[in-house]
């Protein structure tokens, strides 16, 4: 009869917060959130201690009672496994981070976030957590990083909580923490956020057509006045208008279809073309160059357009 009491299938299933043992030393540690990690209770030298095995599923059953046995086996002779780990494998703040970063990087469309994702953390959080290993990183060091800025400046505060937290799931991923000390854990400790005193005022819709007015006889150029107008036809971001192809348009089917390579889901995303729509377009085709886009900068070559005018909303 086999002593482990839990199966692959069992593993997937549990959903219940706290320790479940498998028999022996190991146990699947699930957290609040429902995040499932593996840890082994040993005793070394008369002091028990928790050794993270790594996070699940990226650590499966059988590989965390094939390291728990190899664990156990090291005390037996006299050795001690969590000593070893922290001397050669245990990231510092700061490595775990860059590792972090090197590892979403490849998700992000924006080159300016990534450069910020790493700016803030230099900026906040390697002062006071930069030269830890991550296995010795508390809940008082994370309270040390954002208590100063939490009052004072809300937004930045809550990035460099997000960003310490990817880092730190990255820890527990590879079984360097036992658990994510700037989660929920701290939520006692900080203060609320101070309200947000005034948003920026949405232009009332009556009001739209004398706006676009205001823009065409200003001084800007036909590409930016005639992007404008379009992101106001299409609900678009500015952006996805900005970098707009002539090839992402199907005028018989009245669709400018935005490809998933520029949209935040990554996936494609069909904007229908109502006649104003398809009135700019035609409007600006004139100003077409070998860039492709749509509205090229005035910086582009391009051919005069004197007697362009835009149809109003």
């Amino acid at each position: 009869m086999s002593v482990w009491k839990l199966t692959a299938a069992k593993v997937r299933s549990i959903t219940k917060r706290g320790l479940h043992g498998d028999g022996g030393t190991l146990y699947l540690a699930v957290a609040k959130g429902g995040s499932k990690s593996w840890v082994q209770r040993v005793t070394i030298d008369g002091k028990r201690h928790d050794i993270g095995l790594g996070g699940y599923p990226y650590v499966g059953l059988a590989a965390a009672r094939q390291t728990a046995m190899a664990n156990r086996t090291a005390i037996a002779a006299g050795r001690d496994p969590l000593a070893e780990k922290r001397r050669y494998v245990i990231p510092t703040f700061s490595v775990a981070a860059r590792r972090t970063h090197a590892m979403l990087k490849p998700r992000w469309r924006n080159d300016k976030h990534a450069d910020s994702w790493m700016q803030t953390l230099e900026r906040h959080a390697f002062p006071v957590l930069g030269d830890l290993s991550v296995d010795r990183i508390e809940r008082v060091h994370v309270l040390a990083v954002l208590t100063p800025i939490w009052g004072t400046r809300p937004e930045t505060a809550r990035r460099v909580r997000q960003r310490i937290r990817a880092v730190l799931r990255w820890a527990w991923a590879h079984g360097f923490v036992t658990e994510n000390v700037a989660g929920e854990a701290i939520d006692g400790a900080l203060p609320a956020m101070p309200a947000v005193k005034a948003h920026l005022c949405a232009l009332p819709y009556r009001d739209v057509a004398a706006a676009l007015d205001t823009v065409e006889a200003s001084r800007a150029s036909p590409s930016a006045k005639a992007c404008l107008r379009f992101v106001v036809l299409t609900a678009c971001r500015s952006g996805e208008a900005r970098l707009a192809k002539w090839d992402e348009v199907q005028s018989e089917a009245r669709e400018w279809r935005i490809p998933g390579s520029r949209m935040k889901a990554g996936i494609e995303h069909r904007v229908p073309l109502s006649d104003a729509a398809l009135a700019v377009l035609e409007r600006v085709r004139s100003l077409r160059d070998e860039s492709g886009l749509i509205f090229p900068s005035p910086a582009r070559p391009r051919r005069p357009m004197s007697d362009m005018t835009l149809t109003k909303v």
